[in-house]
């Protein structure tokens, strides 16, 4: 499949060509061309291609929009499928590539007052490129998408209720980058991604820091615009809010005075007079105070949040640079690496001096022996918009095909160990109800649970025995125990809350208290029905019978003999007007990355 991909600033127009299909690995895929056109003017612009620097005669992004057919004549590329745009704001109602037409397109230029220097110009190519392309899909892939998995906690500002009820909330940017740089870092490490706990810090003109668990994103650093978190080439990163009132009794500025210096002459720009990073630095090695004092607010932001980040998800496997400082500057790498030893993060000197990207690599830089990887690369976020939508192209139309829904109350899973404390040595539970799923059953006797605020009795235990303990309770459940158990998967336990059990013969203390993630146990049988794969996604409408809700992201787990069903906890059934069980209506939505255990 062949896709061009638009990449529209105000002043700039990246493109590319990709050939590559959706079951590809992203090292797979092969770019043939990239060209790019900056510094629209009077007298036209520069034109770069390859390694080729030119000016052209376009003073416009409609211009050079225009002009790119016959370059890729020129190039001898033909055979287009689609075009791919970035789109930088999708607010909530965009999370995956979308087919562009006249609804969309409204919905989109409504999201402008969100992100004023961005949105306009990506319309702009847009409009254009259906002008040239009549005949081809245009398809749109929003920066916001890869963050709407953040759970609200992460989302929601500590604001009036009317406030947020305007939409008013925390999305996101940078999603295309950083969901490359995740992807690609598991390439790497050779782990599923969704082993994975990830922080990307995209380190450019516009710098972000991402959060990713499991395989999605949990928390960015920017917010509702994309002027919070770090520090930025002309932005400001984190201010007190308080900063409006008091420059406007003090300075007499309004508040578009204030959005526009907050948004275009702070950061390193209004710290030390430039926005870019390399003139800071060699100004700060011939003594001047505020390019060194530039670059230490610079690197303790980052620092921050790599700190907030990894304690948020119970521990860290990667840090990952990508964006033009952190692909290029070693030793803003190793500022904002060193103090972070105790986290058993730590660069070892020569990898960090010899770093080498071509050809989409991605080299490790850490220590040796150290605890946390930490990896380079290129960010490719082209490529990534490109394979999204050649994902969601090879999708086949959504059959709509009925599944069961199983509500899961609150459950434990026991360890040999966990059952010898609890009932006593070499204790045997009794197989008292078989489960739908083949070789599990429920145990007849049953475990309390003991938390800071309260206690939950008569918990059931399900069997067979498991080599690590896990609780799965409902967030209801984990308000009453007083602990903040995580979303997870079944089986990823590291990080979680200790929680004390308690049976007739003694007391255990055991992580593993989790919110089971929402879930479809699926048949090998069914899957192929339904041309699925383990690992996949897809959402799931309740039927009328409940609330109409859909279930979006529920995770496939595919075996030769599962019975086929999802299940949900108590508090999700509660929101969707269900009780016990019920029936649904499965749809495939969006596959994982292959992954080398795929």
């Amino acid at each position: 499949m062949r896709i061009i991909v638009f990449n529209a600033g105000s002043s700039s127009l990246k493109f590319g060509v990709f050939d590559l299909d959706a079951a590809m690995t992203l090292n797979q895929a092969q770019q043939l061309y990239k060209g790019s056109f900056d510094r629209f003017g009077p007298d036209g612009c520069d034109f770069r291609h390859g390694a080729h620097t030119e000016r052209a005669p376009h003073r416009s992004l409609s211009d050079a929009t225009r002009a790119v057919p016959a370059l890729l004549q020129q190039a001898g590329i033909s055979g287009i499928d689609a075009v791919g745009h970035r789109i930088a704001h999708g607010g909530a109602r965009f999370d995956a590539a979308t087919l562009l037409d006249d609804t969309t397109l409204a919905q989109i230029a409504a999201l402008t007052p969100l992100a004023p220097l961005h949105n306009p110009a990506n319309l702009e190519a847009v409009d254009v490129a259906r002008q040239v392309w009549p005949d081809l899909p245009q398809w749109a892939v929003f920066d916001t998408a890869f963050h709407l998995s953040n759970p609200a906690r992460a989302s929601t500002y500590a604001v009036p209720k009317a406030w947020r009820d305007t939409g008013l909330r925390r999305f996101g940017f940078h999603g295309t980058s950083h969901k490359y740089v995740a992807q690609r870092a598991a390439e790497v490490l050779g782990h599923p991604l969704r082993d994975l706990r990830l922080i990307s810090l995209h380190l450019g003109n516009g710098a972000s820091a991402c959060a990713i668990a499991g395989g999605v994103s949990i928390d960015s650093s920017m917010g509702m615009t994309p002027m919070e978190g770090l520090v930025m080439g002309t932005r400001s990163g984190d201010v007190d809010p308080g900063l409006f009132g008091y420059l406007q009794r003090e300075m007499g500025l309004d508040i578009a005075e204030i959005e526009d210096g907050l948004n275009r002459h702070s950061g390193l720009l209004g710290l030390t007079g430039s926005s870019d990073m390399r003139d800071v630095e060699a100004r700060a090695a011939q003594g001047d105070s505020d390019a060194q004092l530039a670059i230490h607010i610079y690197a303790y932001r980052a620092r921050k949040y790599i700190g907030a980040y990894a304690a948020a998800m119970g521990g860290l496997d990667a840090l990952v640079f990508t964006g033009g400082i952190g692909e290029n500057s070693p030793s803003m790498r190793r500022r904002i690496c060193d103090g972070l030893g105790f986290m058993g993060l730590l660069l070892d000197h020569d990898r960090n001096m010899a770093v080498e990207l071509t050809a989409r690599a991605a080299p490790q830089i850490q220590a040796y022996g150290a605890r946390v990887n930490v990896l380079v690369t290129e960010t490719a976020e082209q490529l990534m918009i490109a394979r999204d939508v050649a994902v969601a192209m090879a999708r086949p139309s959504c059959q709509s095909t009925r599944i069961p829904v199983a509500v899961s109350a609150r459950h434990v899973h026991l360890c040999r160990k966990a059952v010898d404390a609890l009932f006593g040595p070499s204790y045997e539970l009794t197989p008292d109800k078989p489960l739908r799923q083949q070789g599990h059953w429920a145990a007849r006797e049953r475990v309390n649970l003991h938390g800071p605020k309260g206690d939950i009795a008569n918990v059931a235990i399900l069997g067979p025995l498991r080599d690590r303990t896990q609780i799965e309770v409902s967030r209801t459940d984990s308000f009453a125990l007083g602990l903040d158990a995580p979303v997870r998967q079944s089986g990823n336990l590291d990080g979680t809350p200790i929680i004390r059990l308690s049976g007739p013969a003694g007391e255990f203390d055991s992580d593993g208290l989790i919110i089971a993630a929402r879930h479809i146990h699926m048949s090998a049988q069914d899957a192929a029905r339904m041309k699925l794969r383990n690992g996949d996604m897809a959402d799931v409408t309740l039927d009328a019978t409940g609330r109409d809700l859909t279930f979006t992201r529920v995770l496939v787990r595919v075996t030769d003999n599962a019975f086929t069903e999802m299940h949900i906890d108590t508090d999700e059934a509660n929101a969707a007007g269900i009780r016990g069980e019920g029936d649904g209506h499965i749809c495939a939505a969006a596959s994982m990355m292959p992954t080398r255990d795929e």
